[in-house]
């Protein structure tokens, strides 16, 4: 009879082990659902690249999350200068902010006359310098 009585017992608690198991991961998986709806795909403000100095009179403006820079027609931006190189800088969007980073060109990529070492926060009205070349950034404000 005591047998029996262990057997149960030990049965009982596997059931409550399993049971508080399962809870535990549906409790953790609706918090990642839930963070994922509210943190999830960010949609990266309007961009705007403009030179002051060139032909070119209007911004070249993008909506997506990253863009590169640099004297090469792949590029997204392309600048014909030769103090400019072939994949120069790279702009993107994490963080809910804009990042410039320099892409171990040759010249450096300054950011308002500061030389930009590591990924850096971008605003707009910034001045990115690439080379001799000046290009002004231009950040549409998002709408809620």
């Amino acid at each position: 009879m005591t047998g029996v009585i262990v057997l149960v017992i030990r049965i009982i608690i596997s059931l409550v082990l399993y049971s508080f198991l399962g809870w535990a991961v549906f409790v953790v998986w609706r918090e990642l659902q839930w963070n994922s709806t509210k943190y999830g795909p960010q949609t990266a403000p309007e961009i705007s690249l403009h030179i002051p100095e060139s032909d070119l009179a209007n911004p070249i403006s993008f909506d997506r999350q990253e863009i590169t820079i640099g004297r090469e027609p792949a590029c997204d931006f392309t600048v014909a200068d030769d103090t400019v190189s072939s994949h120069h800088a790279r702009l993107r969007y994490h963080h809910k902010q804009w990042w410039v980073e320099d892409l171990q060109s040759t010249n450096g990529t300054f950011l308002n006359e500061d030389r930009v070492y590591t990924p850096t926060v971008v605003v707009s009205g910034d001045e990115l310098i690439l080379g001799k070349v000046v290009l002004e950034v231009h950040i549409q404000e998002k709408k809620a």
